[in-house]
């Protein structure tokens, strides 16, 4: 953590501890919210629901990495090397980068076995025609208390997933900046999962073209706390839990978004980032 906050001391500190931007939420549950997602490349998502731009700060969380917990604010970020020299060759990140995130993730959590199942490549500039995806610009989380165990079901032999079930679980993002200069476009921001009451959390079905998942879509509440990172580099992560099946006390959703962040440049370079999925099984 020391190294990470001496990297980021070396760069150029914001002109304020926060940022006003506005994000996109679901006003209410007026109309029940779908996302039809369609094959990469094909098309930008759809959805239905009464969604809504709100103006929130967003506070810079750099000066407080040392305090963010996975178990508390539901997000913390970290330095974390890759080997990895391109990210858009599929070979590489299955083999490679998945072998990191599984290290990187039972040392930050304690796992006892973690499940590498996912990624996502997004970009800000021509997503559609280089078979990508877009930044998500709406506030959501990206497992539900039932999507969660459902996952976990289609990943694992019947047998392996409800031993694995009986016990705790959880599944983490891992998002980081895969180009070679600082994000300067649409960051990522993030709710202090101490901020989000149940209520926040509306049931959102994913529509692919060949089948039907749940994610959270957040409803505004303006006791939400947002934060983001600044000027992340290649060589950091966020780690992002959204889900645990833990009911203790600790965090067990979040939601995010990314967003414009009005302190870009007019000519900021267009966002490059992956996000890594996975599951994390303790004893």
């Amino acid at each position: 953590m020391a190294e990470l906050r001496l990297a980021y001391s070396m760069r150029a500190v914001p002109t304020a501890p926060w940022v006003e931007a506005p994000v996109n939420y679901l006003a209410d549950l007026s109309i029940k919210p779908v996302t039809y997602n369609p094959p990469p490349g094909t098309g930008l998502p759809r959805r239905d629901g009464n969604y809504r731009n709100f103006t929130v700060r967003i506070h810079d969380a750099r000066p407080l990495v040392g305090s963010l917990s996975l178990d508390r604010q539901a997000f913390s970020l970290t330095r974390h090397e890759t080997e990895v020299r391109d990210f858009y060759r599929e070979e590489e990140v299955r083999s490679s980068y998945s072998i990191e995130v599984e290290a990187l993730i039972k040392r930050e959590t304690g796992a006892s076995k973690v499940v590498v199942f996912d990624h996502t490549l997004r970009t800000a500039d021509r997503a559609v025609e280089r078979g990508l995806r877009t930044p998500v610009r709406s506030v959501h989380n990206d497992y539900t208390e039932k999507s969660g165990p459902q996952r976990v079901r289609d990943l694992l032999p019947p047998d392996e997933a409800e031993a694995r079930l009986a016990k705790r679980f959880a599944e983490y993002n891992v998002w980081r900046n895969i180009a070679q200069e600082p994000i300067e476009m649409a960051p990522l921001g993030l709710i202090d999962a101490q901020s989000i009451a149940p209520r926040d959390l509306a049931v959102c079905d994913l529509v692919y073209a060949d089948r039907v998942g749940e994610i959270y879509q957040g409803v505004y509440n303006a006791d939400h706390q947002w934060h983001y990172f600044p000027a992340m580099t290649r060589d950091e992560a966020i780690l992002i839990k959204c889900y645990d099946s833990a009911k203790d006390g600790r965090a067990r959703f979040s939601l995010h978004s990314a967003f414009d962040d009005p302190s870009s440049s007019a000519n900021a370079r267009p966002r490059q980032s992956i996000e890594v999925r996975a599951f994390a099984f303790f004893d």
